[in-house]
C-alpha cells in the first residue's frame, strides 16, 4: 500500500460539521450529512452533488431496506426521503436527556442501525450507544459517553469497534447474533499530538480506520491495534470515512471547518469538502438498515 496515496477534495461543500459518509450500493452514489449546517448530501457517479436542507440537526444516515433512509437527528431518529426531502421523525429514545442530540451511526453486519447521542455542549458524560432493529425497536446497549462517534464493524460481525471522542478512546466490544454486546475494552488509547478518534470503518482484511479530528490524517490499524499507515488529509478537522466505488476501493473522507479561523482557511481552503484516496485496499460492502 503507497505511504501517501494523492487525495483529491471530490465535493467542495464547505461543511460546518461533515459527517457520516456512506456509499449507496443501490444508487451508486455516496451520501453525506453537515450536521450543524442542517444539510444532507449526495454524490453520484459523475460527480454531480446534491444538497437537502434538513429541520433538523442530522448526525447520520443510512439507506433502508424497503428504500429512503434512517436517520438519528437532535429530537431522536427519523426517516429521509430523497425523492420528496421529506424528514419524518419516528421517536425520541432518550426524551430525560433533552440537552443530548444524535452523532454518528452505522448498520451492522446483520441489518441493524446503530447510533449514539451526546451532550449538545460536548461537557457532560450523558452520550449513550442505542441499537435500532429492524422493528425499530431501540434498545440503549452502552452509557456514559461524553461525544459518541463510530461505530465500525468487523467483517464477521462479531466485533464492534466504538469511539468516545473527547476521551481519545476507541472501545471494542463482542457482538452477539442477537445484537447484545458484551467484554467492552480499551482498543487503543490516544494522547496528545494525536487528535481525537472521530468516524471509521472497517476494510475487507478486518482493519480498522479511523478519522482524526484536529489529526489532520486518516489512520488504519490492524484487529490486534497495531498503527499499519496513515493517510494524510489537507484538512485539520476529518471526520468520517467510507469505502466507495464499484469496487469498493476508494476511501471518502468527510471534513469539518467549525472552529476554524481566516488564517486557518486560508492554509486549508477545502476544509469541510469530501475528500476522495486510493487506500490500497477494499472496504465490505454495507447492509442497508431492515426496518
Amino acid at each position: 500500500m503507497p505511504a501517501e496515496p494523492p487525495m483529491t477534495c471530490v465535493a467542495d461543500v464547505a461543511a460546518v460539521l461533515g459527517e457520516g459518509p456512506v456509499w449507496v450500493k443501490r444508487e451508486a452514489a455516496l451520501y453525506w450529512v453537515d450536521i450543524k449546517g442542517r444539510k444532507i448530501f449526495r454524490l453520484d457517479a459523475v460527480g454531480a452533488v446534491t444538497a437537502w436542507d434538513t429541520p433538523l440537526r442530522v448526525g447520520s444516515i443510512a439507506p433502508r431496506a424497503g428504500g429512503g433512509f434512517i436517520a438519528g437527528t437532535d429530537h431522536g431518529f427519523a426517516t429521509f426521503d430523497a425523492e420528496t426531502g421529506r424528514l419524518d421523525l419516528l421517536f425520541d429514545p432518550e426524551p430525560e436527556r433533552p440537552d443530548n442530540r444524535f452523532n454518528d451511526g452505522k448498520v451492522d453486519r446483520a441489518g441493524r442501525f446503530w447510533a449514539g447521542t451526546m451532550d449538545d455542549t460536548e461537557r457532560a458524560a450523558s452520550g449513550a450507544l442505542y441499537r435500532l432493529d429492524a422493528t425499530d425497536a431501540a434498545t440503549r446497549v452502552d452509557d456514559g459517553y461524553r461525544v459518541t462517534n463510530g461505530p465500525a464493524f468487523s467483517p464477521d460481525g462479531g466485533q464492534m469497534y466504538h469511539n468516545d471522542s473527547a476521551r481519545q478512546v476507541t472501545f471494542a466490544f463482542d457482538l452477539a447474533p442477537d445484537g447484545s454486546v458484551s467484554n467492552r475494552r480499551e482498543f487503543a488509547r490516544f494522547g496528545e499530538g494525536d487528535g481525537y478518534p472521530d468516524g471509521m470503518t472497517v476494510d475487507a482484511e478486518g482493519c480498522l480506520w479511523i478519522a482524526f479530528w484536529d489529526g489532520w490524517c486518516v489512520r488504519r490499524f490492524s484487529p490486534a491495534g497495531e498503527l499499519l499507515a496513515t493517510l494524510k488529509v489537507p484538512a485539520q478537522r476529518p471526520t468520517s470515512c467510507a469505502f466507495g466505488g464499484p469496487a469498493l476501493d476508494r476511501l471518502y473522507i468527510s471534513s469539518a471547518r467549525i472552529g476554524l479561523d481566516a488564517a486557518a482557511l486560508i492554509d486549508q481552503p477545502h476544509a469541510g469538502g469530501l475528500f476522495l484516496a486510493d487506500p490500497g485496499v477494499r472496504g465490505l460492502a454495507d447492509l442497508p438498515y431492515a426496518g
